[in-house]
């Protein structure tokens, strides 16, 4: 089963990602993080394919933590979320490893 983990403080918004991944590819598998100390306890365990990060989070960077997941976790795709669609913000996600940034509001 190909398993996403979703690392976002809000939510609502969680909730909705979910949602839509769910709808749209039912054999995903989907948990969710909503911090990034949750998800450093669930990459250990689970093992996901991918990872959606927010780029603010209550505890950590995302930028930062998305340099510690590619480093432990080879094979791992994480895409950046944000609110924030600034060319500072794009730049340091990719020089973290990021394989995508997406901004929130497309």
């Amino acid at each position: 089963m190909f398993l996403t983990l979703l690392v976002e403080d809000s939510q609502s918004f969680r909730s909705a990602t979910r949602e839509m991944l769910q709808s749209n590819f039912p054999s995903m598998g989907v948990e969710e993080a909503g911090s990034g100390g949750q998800a450093l306890q669930k990459l250990g365990i689970l093992q996901p394919d991918l990872v959606f990060m927010d780029i603010k989070l209550p505890d950590v960077n995302g930028v930062g933590l998305t340099k510690d997941i590619k480093l432990g976790h080879v094979g791992v795709v994480v895409v950046i979320l944000s609110r924030y669609d600034l060319p500072e913000y794009r730049q340091a996600a990719f020089r973290a490893g990021a394989d995508c940034f997406i901004s929130k509001d497309s």
